[in-house]
């Protein structure tokens, strides 16, 4: 069975490898011709999936037209949650099996909120970077900053999954009043957790947290409005996907002072374009798309891949998308 790979570094990094696949698969009696990719541009994914059963992209485009030059494509595996990068509509008309990868990062993404978080409340980059100036001070202490501690405060939350869950209770447990907007029935909410409307959580929040899945309605759901509405005070996380935020609405909130900080994980096009408004915004603080990427996370990803590329093999396709 020819397998193909196409942005495979994306999860192995310097520190893993695809050996485990091929591995399982021979030990279950499965032959595999792997061919990895570390990276593929859209021109070069027909010629090197050409005659492969199997593919496993992660952000890839897997479009109808790929799929119609690939008669023997019966696979396609999307390493990540996310399946926007497969046309699944034209996989079902064409027999092909579309699995994705759940929940493998959940721990590692709540982490990455409260590193961002905490980074903006104690400032620790600030005083670590700048820590040769601390034998000048004339105290025992040296501040410049403002402090702020969490508990007491309210947290936010749009989109209660796996994820949104999980951020619930480690905001909790810094004290914090947690609220969210939220499908779940009331008594399916984790205890502590108070479900509210939309305009309420822009109103109320200290802190707000996006977890909700990028479609037509949420699209953009911060904008310049949204943000009118929200504390001068408030700082907003998203983790989630970039385009549930319009970036020059928030790049011009925290221009005028009226979004006390911007942190995301996430921004609508990847890398960003050199003049993306938030690169040059004042209290925006922008990590490289990792929240997903911890080791350990990734071992998952690749353990959960292989199980659902050989499950299919074996006739009972899981994670089907």
């Amino acid at each position: 069975m020819k397998v193909v790979i196409l942005d495979g570094v994306t999860v192995t990094q310097s520190d893993l490898s695809w050996n485990s696949l091929t591995a399982k698969a021979a030990d279950m009696g499965v032959s595999i011709e792997l061919n990895v990719y570390p990276r593929t541009k859209p021109e070069e994914t027909a010629g090197r999936i050409a005659g492969a059963e199997a593919v496993l992209t992660n952000k890839v485009v897997i479009s109808d037209e790929i799929m119609a030059a690939t008669p023997s494509l019966r696979y396609v595996g999307v390493l990540a949650t996310g399946y926007n990068v497969v046309d699944v509509e034209a996989a079902a008309r064409r027999g092909i099996t579309v699995t994705n990868i759940p929940a493998y990062s959940t721990d590692s993404v709540a982490q990455l909120v409260f590193a961002h978080l905490l980074h903006v409340t104690n400032s620790i980059a600030h005083y670590a970077e700048r820590r040769s100036l601390w034998p000048a001070s004339p105290d025992f202490c040296w501040i410049d900053t403002p402090l702020t501690e969490l508990a007491g405060k309210t947290f936010a939350i749009r989109g209660l999954g796996n994820i949104g869950t999980k951020v619930a209770g480690i905001a909790a447990a810094f004290g914090m009043n947690v609220i969210a907007v939220t499908s779940r029935e009331p008594e399916t909410l984790p205890h502590g957790v108070d479900s509210v409307t939309w305009e309420m959580a822009l109103a109320e929040a200290d802190v707000l947290s996006l977890h909700c899945p990028l479609t037509p309605a949420t699209r953009e759901i911060i904008n310049a409005e949204s943000l009118s509405r929200m504390r001068r005070s408030a700082i907003l996380i998203n983790t989630g996907r970039g385009p549930l935020v319009n970036e020059a609405d928030v790049a011009a909130a925290l221009h005028s002072g009226s979004l006390a900080a911007y942190c995301a994980d996430v921004l609508s096009t990847e890398p960003p374009a050199a003049d993306n408004p938030l690169l040059s915004a004042p209290r925006c603080y922008l990590t490289p798309h990792i929240a997903w990427a911890s080791h350990e996370a990734r071992i998952r990803l690749l353990a959960i891949a292989t199980d659902n590329l050989l499950a299919f093999v074996n006739g009972h396709p899981k994670n089907k998308v």
